[in-house]
Formats: C-alpha cells, structure tokens, sequence
C-alpha cells in the first residue's frame, strides 16, 4: 500500500520544496495552504501522515491538531509538526497534543526524510520522475 502524506503549510515554496523532497519515493501526495482546507482533506484523505506547519493563517496548527485529536477516525494519524516555534513551552504543548516528532524551520531536508521515514516507510520509486 502506497503511503499518502498531507501536506499543510501556508507558504507555498515550502509545500513546493517538500512536494520535490519527497517525489523520489512511492508515496501519494496531497497539499493544503491552511488548517481548515488541511482539516478537511484529511478527512476525505485519511492520509497516513500529516506534515503540519504551526503558524497559519484561517487555522493554525495547534487548532487544527486539536481538532484532529478530537475526530476518532482522524486522532491517531500520525503529525509532523514543521515550526519556527522552536521554544520549550510550544514544543511541550504539541507533544501533549500528539505530535509523533517535529522539525524546525529552517529544516534540513535529510532530517526530515530521517523523520519521516521512522513514521512511514519511505521506498524510492522505480521511476522517481513520473
């Protein structure tokens, strides 16, 4: 079964950034600019991973993770918070929401594979530029 991974960030070039990052594997990709639209897809998605940036407008992270945690079909997704929110206080409160690991801006992208790839297996694709 090909793994599918949300997407959710507001700026565009990182959605772009990690759509190239992760092309390379066989896995489904799917993107939202905001919690609300990110809410929504995984919902219909049910994706296998949510990489979830923290600072959003319309919803950010830390409400649309509540609400996850809230929805029995969605609360054991796994989420990769992305966050320049890097203090101790916020780490804390993410961890206490769930999160599996996070990641702070700037990233570097091999950590993030390095992540990711202990939530979901990360299998190169046999043609990685379809």
């Amino acid at each position: 079964m090909t793994p599918k991974i949300l997407s959710i960030d507001d700026s565009k070039t990182i959605r772009l950034l990690l759509a190239r990052l992760f092309r390379p594997f066989a896995c489904e990709w799917q993107e939202a600019a905001n919690g609300e639209e990110g809410l929504a897809a995984a919902t219909r998605e049910k994706p296998d991973l949510i990489i979830l940036d923290h600072n959003m407008p319309v919803m950010d992270g830390v409400t649309m993770l509540r609400k996850l945690r809230d929805d029995p079909a969605l609360k054991r997704t796994p989420v990769l918070m992305l966050t320049a929110e890097a203090g101790p206080e916020n780490l804390a409160l993410v961890a206490r929401l769930g999160v599996r690991d996070y990641v702070t801006k700037p990233f570097r992208e091999e950590e993030l594979l390095a992540k990711v790839g202990r939530i979901i297996p990360l299998i190169p694709r046999a043609n990685p530029h379809p």
